[in-house]
């Protein structure tokens, strides 16, 4: 299967790279940055990335779809079988006040499902890459998720308010909680054993979530909505309910913790 995506992993890869010199050269300098909704910002070197990869990725497969935070969506993708999906920047509110903890993400999708995928933070030098069948990596060598199976001194990357709220403490004894802007950044980080699971109980969008959705399922972990559904991308919605990753071992304590919450969303 990794061979079927030989020449498109390549052809990511290197637009990555470039995009990673384009981020740095914006990082910590006189940024120019609006909201383009309250709450929602974007800075112009979200765009300057856009444009990049548009540039490098639809030039050389203009056959394929296009999906991305800053591009004015085109329904032309739902008749592609192939999409690039992209989030030029995912944690752009840490990117413009100067903090290293956001992303620069692109998947490839074949018919719903991430079949190529990278996350990169090149401030950290953080380099994680997958594609289908051949295994997950972090600056070249490969990366497995957690075999823990119980909630119990777990390493969460979630709101502890939540689970105050929630009235799920009890279940999660003497566990850690931590939070990461970039929701594909915590996902990435349950790839590499940085932590047990991520919970995101808010909605989130197709571009946040694609490319480390196929890292950590190449790692042995998985990526669901609080129901347990898995996540199919390049639909009409690009939105996800909300978003639970995990590694597979501990992925049933979860979402028997989560029931009441995901019976309660789902009516």
């Amino acid at each position: 299967m990794t061979q079927r995506f030989s020449s498109d992993h390549a052809l990511l890869s290197d637009a990555m790279r470039e995009a990673g010199d384009i981020a740095r050269r914006y990082f910590k300098s006189t940024l120019k940055s609006w909201e383009k909704k309250p709450g929602d910002p974007v800075s112009e070197a979200d765009l300057a990335l856009d444009t990049h990869f548009k540039d490098k990725l639809l030039t050389a497969r203009p056959d394929y779809g296009w999906l991305s935070e800053e591009t004015v969506d085109n329904t032309d993708r739902l008749q592609k079988s192939r999409v690039w999906i992209v989030d030029p920047i995912d944690g752009t509110r840490s990117f413009i006040a100067g903090k290293p903890e956001f992303t620069i993400c692109a998947a490839l999708v074949e018919d719903g499902k991430p079949v190529l995928g990278v996350v990169y933070n090149p401030i950290l030098e953080e380099y994680y890459e997958a594609v289908i069948g051949g295994g997950a990596k972090l600056n070249g060598e490969a990366i497995t998720c957690s075999h823990k199976a119980d909630l119990g001194g777990a390493k969460l990357i979630a709101s502890r308010k939540s689970f105050e709220w929630h009235g799920w403490l009890e279940e999660v004894k003497n566990a850690t909680f931590s939070h990461v802007n970039s929701i594909a950044y915590r996902i990435v980080k349950v790839a590499s054993r940085h932590a047990d699971a991520s919970l995101s109980l808010t909605q989130k969008s197709d571009w946040d979530i694609a490319a480390a959705d196929i890292i950590l399922s190449e790692a042995g972990g998985i990526t669901t909505t609080t129901r347990g559904d898995r996540l199919i991308y390049n639909r009409k919605s690009v939105n996800q309910r909300n978003v639970i990753s995990s590694g597979n071992s501990i992925h049933p304590q979860l979402m028997r913790m989560l029931e009441t919450f995901g019976t309660a969303k789902s009516k």
